[in-house]
């Protein structure tokens, strides 16, 4: 690939990285202090439905975006990292933040700042909102960057209603060694009088959600309780609460694990406003959202054309072990055929807890280092620890480098391990 020129926004962006020593510093004081010198932007935002938790958050928020344009609304998202560029953090109406905008938002909230220490995710967080409370939209689906309590998207004091999706471990050096601890940082959006649906939790998760609901008076709908989401037949899904039941096409996102996002996706809409969406919103919504880099299949790109005819290439960013979990269930229905992990991960995640479940359903695995970063874990280490788990496991000196090395009959290659990884797949295919 040749080299392209910077854009302007990434100048910046680059700038903003610089204003912090670390690029996670948990706390709400700095993002106050912005937001205050921009005017309370936080204050003038549409309805928010604001969504926390460990794993699937941005699919819960795909199929709620889905949902709702299928309704005829219009939705503004905040999600985080972004894949291949930054634009795709902010979208407004449907349509990521064009490159003129955004620069115009990020340098006011920099001459705002006026080089006083603030993270990345705090400044680029109020330029975000900045951008919503400008945009008139019926709603803004908003995602914790990381944790809950100290996030910086937690300064909206009223949100329309909460979400907290599965919580499992991760992020430990930030939110805590136990699923308690860090069940208690996700805990931190909720807001009393304002419902919080609640995606299938384990049990210790669960009563610490309870336990702070009960302590500020936020009602909760609960998985497994007051909502039900299940698989009927492979092709349809069948949702459940207080207002009924009803049969949904399946979900276009892949993985059995999408049921339980597409529940709560179904459960927060139906809370915030279930008089704005009919049966065919929500049909047209699970069987048409997208959300890139998971279980995400890249067909014609300059990457599936390096592998031999008839091999599939999927993409899944998931990296802790209950995404490793989650991968699993998708790998015992991909037993008719061989299957290759190209995988790369950050040295701060649980590369034996996201590999054991694959294990049994991998073939090969081969271990490249994190396109971009130092901060990853050694090939060396990552191709060991699969060995030990029993995969036959090789290492590569890139993506390409690993994908040149798959031959035999016809099976399918699954790039795993980090999102990083996953939006370096997606540049590279792309050309």
């Amino acid at each position: 690939m040749t080299a392209q020129t910077p854009r302007r926004t990434d100048v910046v962006l680059e700038r903003l990285t610089a204003l912090h020593p670390r690029l996670i510093d948990l706390g709400l004081e700095r993002t106050e202090r912005l937001l205050d010198d921009l005017g309370h932007p936080e204050r003038q935002l549409p309805p928010v439905i604001h969504v926390a938790g460990t794993n699937g958050k941005g699919s819960t928020i795909a199929f709620m975006r889905a949902i709702a344009e299928a309704a005829g609304l219009s939705v503004h998202t905040y999600t985080s990292p972004h894949l291949v560029r930054f634009n795709e953090r902010i979208v407004l109406n449907g349509a990521e933040v064009e490159e003129d905008a955004l620069l115009v938002l990020l340098e006011e909230c920099e001459a705002a700042n006026d080089g006083r220490p603030v993270t990345f995710f705090e400044i680029t967080t109020a330029a975000a909102f900045l951008a919503y409370a400008r945009a008139p939209a019926d709603v803004l689906l908003l995602e914790t960057g990381l944790g809950g309590r100290f996030d910086s998207t937690n300064v909206v004091d009223r949100p329309a209603a909460t979400v907290i999706t599965p919580i499992s471990v991760d992020h430990t050096q930030f939110l805590g060694d136990t699923i308690e601890q860090i069940a208690f940082e996700k805990a931190g959006i909720l807001k009393p009088g304002v419902p919080c649906i609640v995606g299938p939790q384990v049990a210790e998760a669960l009563r610490v959600i309870e336990d702070r609901a009960a302590e500020i008076g936020a009602p909760l709908s609960i998985a497994g309780i007051d909502w039900f989401a299940a698989p009927q037949g492979g092709r349809e899904i069948i949702y459940r609460d207080g207002d009924g039941e009803i049969a949904l096409p399946a979900p276009s996102l892949g993985g059995a694990h999408q049921v339980d996002n597409a529940g709560a996706a179904l459960a927060a809409l139906r809370c915030w406003n279930a008089a704005a969406f009919g049966l065919e919103d929500f049909a047209a919504g699970l069987s048409g959202a997208s959300w890139p880099g998971r279980l995400q299949r890249l067909r014609g790109g300059e990457l599936a054309a390096l592998l031999p005819d008839g091999w599939e290439l999927w993409l899944d960013g998931g990296h802790n072990p209950a995404a490793g979990a989650a991968l699993a269930g998708t790998l015992a229905d991909w037993r008719d055929r061989p299957v290759v992990a190209v995988c790369a991960m950050l040295e701060n995640k649980d590369a034996p807890g996201f590999l054991a479940p694959l294990a049994s359903g991998l073939t090969r695995l081969v271990a490249i280092d994190l396109p971009g970063t130092t901060a990853g874990h050694p090939p060396d280490s990552i191709a060991a620890t699969a060995a030990g788990l029993g995969v036959d496991s090789i290492v590569a000196a890139s993506l390409e480098a690993a994908l040149r090395t798959v031959s035999g009959p016809p099976g399918r290659v699954l790039i795993c391990g980090s999102l990083y990884l996953a939006g370096e797949a997606l540049a590279l295919d792309a050309g």
